[in-house]
Parts: structure tokens; C-alpha cells; sequence
């Protein structure tokens, strides 16, 4: 299991920087995103030289890239934002697929036309479920066209927002490009360690076989999101029963400042 972070979590907009601080705080794999390359997250185009500049810096850096941001709101109540984020997610498969990247990751949406991480009591129709899988279908097609598998990951304010969820989707699309993103404390809002650590570990087991990236992200008991080691999620129960399931992919941390992702990798490095 390699230990690795969010290239976002490091300031800058030259891959050369920002990926050698990867290696600096001690971490050998990065989700990469495209607004570490100067560019938009979602851009309308990425150009060679771009895709020169962020290969150079993989290689010399050493740090491999294991994921490349493709969120936007696939929920979204207005169709022409969904149809426009649709175009800019074929750039980012497009541009995964030649960084020999293996997974692009998504946001599933909410009805919430302001803020794709935000929760929107809409989320619960039927309809919003049912927009978000005929984006997902439009999505997979890309991605089955050029090779990468696509991470969904369950988070409290989007349409998939539980392991039940994600393994319905999956299910449903009938697609092996269809991977799961498993992020522990993005699975309960507000949870003491007891019924946190119940709550993730029937997700592992429930997910099991799917999961193609774990996260490490942490949350007080109070529902602040916080650097992993720092809060209720049991990281050494996490990934133990992700071992169990056979998963060694990569493990990688977000929701922490740069100043503290050091001693997040030694945390993660002596768990693993």
C-alpha cells in the first residue's frame, strides 16, 4: 500500500514544485490536479506542453500519479452545466489516459446549484439519482474509449452517499471502469470512535473488491473535518480491514495543511 497525498495540498502552479514537495513531506504517490499545473481544474483544453511539463515532473520527482481530479456537479439542476462539465470531464479522461494516470476521480453532485459539496434535500428524489446515472453512463463511455477507470466516492452531501450506494451505482452501470473512492470520514457526519469505527468498517466489507483508491481524511467528533490522526477515525482498524479485503492500492491524504503533511506521512507510513 504506497502512502500518498493531494498535489493540492502543496501551494504552487509548476508540477516541478509542487510535485517535488510531495517527495519532500515524505509521500510517494499524489491525486494530481490540474490547478497544480496552472491550468483550471476542468479545463476546456490541457496543451502538449502541459502534459510535457506534468510528465517531467513525475519523473524526476520520483512521486507516482495515481488519480487526476475530474469533479463536477453530475446532479446539477440545470442540465446545460451538467452537459458543459460533461465536455470538460472528456478533456480530463483524455488527458489521464496520456500521463498513463489509471483513475479519474468524480463527484456524484447534489441538487445544490451553488456548491457541488453541499447537501440539497432534492438529493433524496429519485430524478436527481437518475440524472447523476445518465452522466455516469455518458462518463463511462469516455472512459472505457481511452482506458481509465473512473472513482466514485460516497460523501454525505452527494447522491451516493453511502458503500450501499456506490455498490448500487456500480451495479447499475455494469461497467469494471466504474471504481470506488473510500474516504472513512467522509461516511458519518457526527460519530464517536465506537460508531465511527462500526460505521466504516461495514463500508469496507461492503465495498470490497471495488475499491480502486482509499483516502485518509479525518473528522472531530463534533463534524469538523480534520488531518488524519487528529480525529475519531480508527486509521489502524481502517486500513487493516482494507488489507483484509485484498486492497493495496494507494492510500492517500487530504484535508491537512502542507505544514502538517510530513508528520501525516510518518502517522500513515508506521500504520501501514
Amino acid at each position: 500500500m504506497q502512502i500518498g497525498v493531494f498535489a493540492k495540498t502543496f501551494p504552487g502552479s509548476e508540477p516541478a514544485g509542487v510535485l517535488a514537495a510531495v517527495r519532500e513531506a515524505g509521500y510517494a504517490v499524489s491525486q494530481f490536479n490540474l490547478g497544480c499545473a496552472g491550468l483550471p481544474s476542468m479545463p476546456d483544453a490541457v496543451p502538449d506542453v502541459a502534459i510535457r511539463t506534468i510528465d517531467a515532473a513525475a519523473r524526476a520527482s520520483g512521486v507516482g500519479l495515481v488519480a487526476l481530479s475530474g469533479t463536477y456537479n453530475m446532479a446539477h439542476p440545470d442540465s446545460r452545466v451538467r452537459h458543459d462539465g460533461l465536455r470538460r470531464l472528456a478533456v480530463i479522461i483524455e488527458t489521464a489516459a496520456r500521463l498513463s494516470i489509471p483513475l479519474v476521480t468524480l463527484c456524484t453532485g447534489t441538487r445544490n446549484a451553488d456548491d457541488q459539496w453541499a447537501h440539497h434535500p432534492d438529493n433524496a428524489d429519485p430524478s436527481a439519482w437518475a440524472d447523476m446515472a445518465r452522466e455516469m453512463e455518458k462518463a463511462l463511455q469516455l472512459a472505457e474509449r481511452h482506458g481509465v477507470d473512473l472513482g466514485i466516492e460516497p460523501e454525505q452531501a452527494n447522491i451516493v452517499t453511502s458503500a450501499g450506494d456506490a455498490v448500487r451505482l456500480i451495479s447499475e452501470m455494469g461497467s469494471k471502469r466504474l471504481r470506488i473512492v473510500l474516504d472513512p470520514a467522509n461516511l458519518f457526519e457526527r460519530a464517536h470512535p465506537e460508531a465511527a469505527r462500526a460505521i466504516v468498517a461495514e463500508a469496507v466489507e461492503r465495498t470490497a473488491g471495488h475499491v480502486a483508491l482509499a483516502h485518509a481524511k479525518d473528522r472531530f467528533a463534533d463534524g469538523r473535518f480534520a488531518a488524519a490522526g487528529q480525529g475519531v477515525v480508527d486509521f489502524a482498524d481502517f486500513i487493516a480491514r482494507l488489507k483484509a479485503t485484498g486492497f493495496d492500492g494507494p492510500l492517500v491524504t487530504h484535508g491537512l495543511s502542507a505544514k502538517e503533511a510530513p508528520g501525516v506521512a510518518r502517522f500513515l507510513k508506521g500504520l501501514v
